[in-house]
């Protein structure tokens, strides 16, 4: 029974895009891999990378010359990076950081199915990448988790003492208290964010939607609450679980964030 329940919520939790929105090809012009039909930009680094659980997932550096932080950022459902390829661009630009980003095990052209253990692994082997290989200190990197991406960025988080700041984008309590408004926690449930927040160390901006109708913004006000270290959250009023992009106040409290772990260092 445990396992039929935990196959359930597992369900509820997943939505890969298919058909995924691009492929992984080589651009005629520099020979280079690239997310097609998006056009090789010079500063997108196209990646392939290896888990722990035998997975390869692709993923995106987007590098910026002015530089002091690096944002790894976990997307959300019903996304992959095909999708996400602009505003990690935009988001690079913006706030004048380095941004990877990732499509977990079954989302995109990454290999594998989608489970929670299997994002723990994908977010793992993304942060490996850049500190172990890239050479980013590990004080310089910036957690950002969207809805379902809130729960490998809180593990993540919880982990490692380092980390200079999270973002939770719509987060979730729990997967369970997505579909239940249950006070307690059953071993069954998945992403337990409200079980884990309380050990990350770090300052941790939270941003939600009043209107949202996916993940209802009680649970981004819980988990303030929760946080040792909350920056000042951010409720935008109207905003629903897939347009706070769009609202100003987005990219204005996410750059004064920012500016505020530079200062913080």
């Amino acid at each position: 029974m445990g396992g039929v329940t935990s196959s359930i919520a597992a369900k509820f939790a997943f939505f890969p895009p298919s058909p995924p929105s691009y492929k992984v090809d080589k651009d005629p012009a520099t020979g280079k891999p690239r997310l097609s039909p998006l056009p090789l930009k010079k500063n997108v680094e196209v990646l392939w990378l290896k888990t722990r659980r035998r997975t390869e997932i692709c993923a995106m550096l987007v590098k910026n010359p002015y530089a002091r932080l690096t944002l790894l950022y976990s997307h959300g459902n019903a996304a992959d990076l095909g999708q996400m390829h602009d505003l990690y661009v935009e988001l690079s630009s913006l706030l004048e950081i380095n941004v990877l980003g990732y499509d977990y095990s079954g989302y995109g052209a990454s290999t594998g199915k989608p489970s929670e253990q299997n994002t723990y692994a994908d977010i793992d082997a993304a942060y490996d990448h850049l500190v172990g290989q890239l050479g980013v200190r590990e004080e310089d990197v910036v957690l950002y988790g969207q809805s379902v991406g809130s729960g490998p960025t809180v593990d993540l988080a919880a982990r490692k003492e380092k980390i200079r700041g999270v973002v939770l984008h719509s987060p979730m309590l729990s997967g369970v208290r997505v579909m239940y408004p249950v006070k307690r926690t059953y071993w069954f449930d998945i992403f337990k964010n409200c079980e884990k927040i309380g050990s990350v160390k770090c300052p941790v901006l939270v941003m939600h939607g009043t209107a949202d109708e996916v993940i209802d913004v009680s649970h981004g006000k819980k988990l303030v609450e929760m946080c040792k270290r909350a920056y000042e959250p951010l409720f935008v009023e109207g905003g629903t679980h897939c347009d706070l992009e769009f609202f100003s106040e987005y990219i204005n409290h996410l750059r004064k964030l920012i500016r505020h772990l530079e200062e913080d260092r």
